[in-house]
Order: structure tokens, then sequence, then C-alpha cells
């Protein structure tokens, strides 16, 4: 018996990965791969014309006197029946049916006569008997027009599994099992052992076969991820899951996975999943009883549905659950980094930026001001006399002045300036589009401030303290660098300490320095 008859169509097919070159060598000499009938091979060929007809269908099927019998008793069975009139001849069972149920009907009732007794491969085929079922239903609510090809698409989505299973029974007898019921898990260990999936290797058979290229194309795509804007992928798509479930030994459970399904696309919402299942559950021992099939036995829809709700309701609070501790433990996370991260450029006794914060901002503001023609100042400040602080009231005392002056310059910044500790008692202010003249008046404040308010007390006794502070401004000293910046407002306050203190001095004016002193 030839392999693969009829005409070979399956370089038209877009598959996602080619198949493996093993694997189409494997195929073609395997003697019992499916195959197909002449007059399946006339019916596909007459399916791959322009506009087949009806005529045609039932012309080719009359060569084949019981698949005739066949056809005429489905197109009379309640799935496709919805009067009491009975047809008699081939012809009036195919324009019942439609040419997208013929041809299935023609290729199904073809493949089954080859079924040997085998648990497995009729749970195979009762699973793509029920898809095709439920896709049919699907696509009635979605796409009415497309109804057809669907259901015949449905119906052949699993014969891949037939093929690696004729070519590899060693292979696949584990692989195959009743426990593998996921399909997508099922994939996803075909790919691993064959290099593709079942759906794949269906689509190149049918193709090879003769079958219209569309329709081989629907089952290559039929495990695919869900597109929205193809609602008959969807309808094929989503009847493997419904399947599944109907097929499972936790049917509850199963369902709630087809519930979720249902939730990720938006035309299914106006469907009810009662409804589709109760449809599957009246046309599926007719439809099975056509083929010879034993149909599994009728369950309780209502109760299953109410099942599967009150897991999925337990399920999603688990969830929300889960992500609610999740979120928190992210924002604890988030948190500890911010603090990590406030950490690293704090200075931890004054609250303030410290010397390599400071650094980093002014490369940046310096570079931005450069780009942008923006000006920027830089006030620089050194606490006078603070060595003599120390020596007469301790350390500790001193640190409390660094303390309360850190807190004194924060109070006086806008947002946007920057203001740290340089290194002991020596600080850096960042005023950030202020010229020389609005940083004087700045300083001044510190100044005056410090008149007002003590850093410190001994006792009862207040401590003032002074400051020498010297201003550089961006755009009075034609400054090549941030360093620059900083080292012209440095000497300025440098100069006040040496004629003083308790003074400020800009640089580039009168008495200020416009070259580096002599420390």
């Amino acid at each position: 018996m030839e392999v693969i008859q009829g005409k070979d169509y399956s370089k038209d097919l877009a598959l996602t990965t080619a198949l493996p070159e093993f694997l189409v060598a494997d195929l073609l000499k395997c003697p019992n791969l499916p195959s197909l009938p002449s007059v399946a091979i006339n019916v596909l060929k007459i399916a791959r014309t322009e506009n087949p007809s009806v005529s045609e269908y039932a012309n080719a099927i009359e060569r084949d006197p019981a698949l005739t019998m066949r056809i005429i008793t489905l197109a009379n069975s309640a799935f496709f029946s919805r009067t009491h009139i009975k047809v008699h001849t081939c012809r009036e069972a195919a324009a019942r049916l439609g040419l997208d149920a013929t041809l299935a009907a023609v290729m199904s009732f073809s493949l089954l006569q080859n079924r040997a007794v085998d648990t497995h491969y009729q749970r195979v085929w009762m699973r793509s008997i029920i898809a095709s079922l439920a896709a049919r239903h699907l696509a009635i609510h979605l796409c009415a027009d497309m109804a057809g090809p669907v259901f015949t698409a449905a119906l052949l989505q699993d014969i891949g599994i037939i093929a690696l299973r004729a070519t590899y029974p060693l292979e696949s007898s584990h692989l195959y099992s009743e426990a593998a019921l996921s399909h997508r898990q099922l994939a996803e260990s075909e790919q691993r052992l064959f290099g593709c999936d079942h759906s794949q290797v269906g689509a190149w058979i049918a193709a090879k076969w003769g079958v219209p290229t569309p329709l081989a194309q629907r089952i290559c795509d039929s495990h695919g991820e869900y597109d929205i804007a193809a609602p008959d992928m969807v309808c094929i798509q989503l009847s493997g899951p419904i399947a599944d479930a109907w097929l499972s030994s936790n049917p509850a459970q199963s369902l709630v996975t087809v519930i979720r399904e249902f939730e990720t696309y938006r035309g299914t919402h106006t469907i009810s999943l009662r409804h589709l299942l109760e449809n599957i559950q009246q046309q599926l021992p007719a439809l099975a009883d056509m083929l010879q099939m034993s149909a599994p036995p009728l369950q309780d829809n209502e109760s299953l549905l109410a099942e599967a709700q009150q897991l999925l309701f337990r399920q999603t609070l688990q969830l929300n659950a889960r992500l609610e501790m999740q979120q928190a433990e992210l924002a604890s996370l988030r948190q500890r980094q911010d603090e990590l991260e406030e950490r690293s450029r704090t200075d931890t006794l004054t609250g303030l930026a410290n010397r390599a914060w400071l650094e980093v901002q002014m490369q940046k503001r310096f570079a931005l001001c450069q780009q942008q023609s923006r000006i920027m100042s830089v006030v620089f400040i050194d606490l006078d006399h603070f060595k003599k602080l120390n020596d007469k009231y301790g350390h500790q005392m001193g640190d409390q002045v660094l303390e309360k002056f850190g807190k004194t310059l924060q109070a006086l910044i806008r947002e946007g300036d920057l203001a740290g500790r340089w290194g002991g008692e020596e600080f850096l202010i960042i005023l950030p589009d202020e010229n020389a003249k609005a940083a004087h008046v700045f300083a001044k404040r510190i100044g005056e401030r410090l008149e007002k308010i003590p850093m410190g007390h001994d006792g009862n006794v207040p401590i003032h303290v002074s400051v020498s502070i010297g201003i550089a401004c961006l755009d009075d000293g034609g400054f090549g660098s941030a360093g620059e910046l900083i080292d012209a407002a440095d000497k300025s306050m440098y100069f006040i300490k040496r004629t003083g203190r308790g003074g400020i001095a800009v640089y580039g004016e009168r008495g200020a320095p416009i070259t580096p002193i002599d420390d």
C-alpha cells in the first residue's frame, strides 16, 4: 500500500520550524503511517479546486457504498438534522452537512477504518471528537461563517499523535501515556524528543495527503498562542483544553483551566460555558456512534461547573495572598535598596550628601550646564576655629555642632539645591541656575542664621560659630571642569580665612583671588 497518497502540498505550509530531516525520512518510510483510500483522496482533490460543489463531493463519495451510507446516517443524526425529514441520497446528505463537515466526515471515517484495538488510540480520537463539537459551538457564536472549517480542523488536530506513535512506537510509549492529558505540556515534550510537536507533524501529513492548505495550516496552529485577531483559530485552540477537561480524571480541576482560558479571550465572555458543555453532552453520543466509538459516560455539568467555580475562587484567593506577600516583600526590598542607596550617598553625622555623592552630582550638573548653556554656583563653607572648639569642648561637642550646622543648611536650601559635607568642618552647596549675586544672598542668610541660632550649648551657655564662605559661578571664570569650579570656590573661602574669617568672597570680584593661593 502506498503510505502517503495524493498530491503533496506540504511546501505551502508556514511551519513555525521546519520538520527535522530525520523525522521526515522516518515518516516517509513508516509502513503503518495513517493513509487515505482513493475515495478520500478524490474528495480532497475536489476540495482544492476553486469552487467545489456538493454534486462533485457526492459523486466521489458514492464510489464507496459503505462510506456513502455512513455519510447519509450522519446527516440524519441529531447532530446535524434539525427536522424530521430524512435524506436518502449522498447529495442531500452532503448538502445538509456542508462541504467542510462532509470533508471532515470522509477523512475521519477513512482514518478510523485503520484503528487498532488500542485504548490510547481511542482516547486520541475521542478527544478530537469532543474538541470538534466544542470548536463548532464556539464558532457559531464567534465566527458563524467559519463553523465548518473550524469543526474540520478541530477534528483532525491530533492526527500527528497517531503518526508519531506509528513511526516511533518505543520512544512514544511513555510519552503518550494516559496521564499526559495537557497538550501544551505534551507539545513541549515532543519538541524535546522529536524536534517538533504533533500539530506540525499532523499538518505536514495532511498537506501530503492533499488537504487544502488553509485546513492544514489550522491543524498546524491548533496548539499555538491565541491570536485575538483570528477568532476561528481561537475556537480551535480553546477546543483542546475543553476536551482535556471532559476526559480528565479530575474534570472540575481541569475546568478551572478552561475558565481561565476563556478569560484570556475577550470574545468568549458572551458564551455560556454551561451551554457549551450541555451541547457537547447532547451531541457526543450520536457523533461517537456514527464513528463507531464508545462515548464517555455522561456527567453532571452543573455540579462540575459549580465545583470548578469554587476551586477557581479558592485558587484566586490563594494567588492574591501570594501576590500580596510578594508585593510586600518587593516593597521591603525596594525600601531596603533605597535605604542602602541613601546611606551610600549620605554623611552619617550631618545627614547631608557625602563627598562622593557631591562629586558625582557636580560632574553631572556641570555637563548639563555646558550642554544646555545654563549657569550654576557653588558655595564652599568652612567653620571658623573648629579645632579650637574641639580642644575646648571636646569632640562630642564638635560632632553636635557639625550635626546642628548640617540641619541648618538643609533648612536653608531650596528644592533642587544640594548641600553636602566635603570633609571635616568643610561643606559644599550646589545652587543650580543661580548666578554669583544670588549665591551671595544665600551665603549671607547662612551668616545671619548663625548669628541668631547657637550650634550648641555648654550648660546654659550658647555656642555660636562663624563661617568663611567662598563662592564661584560657572559663568565667571571660564572653568573647564567641575573640579576647577570647586577649586575656585575653595580658594575664595581660604581668602576669607586668611583675611579675618567670618566673611564671604566671590571668585573674580575685587579683593578675591582669581589665581590659586599658596596654602
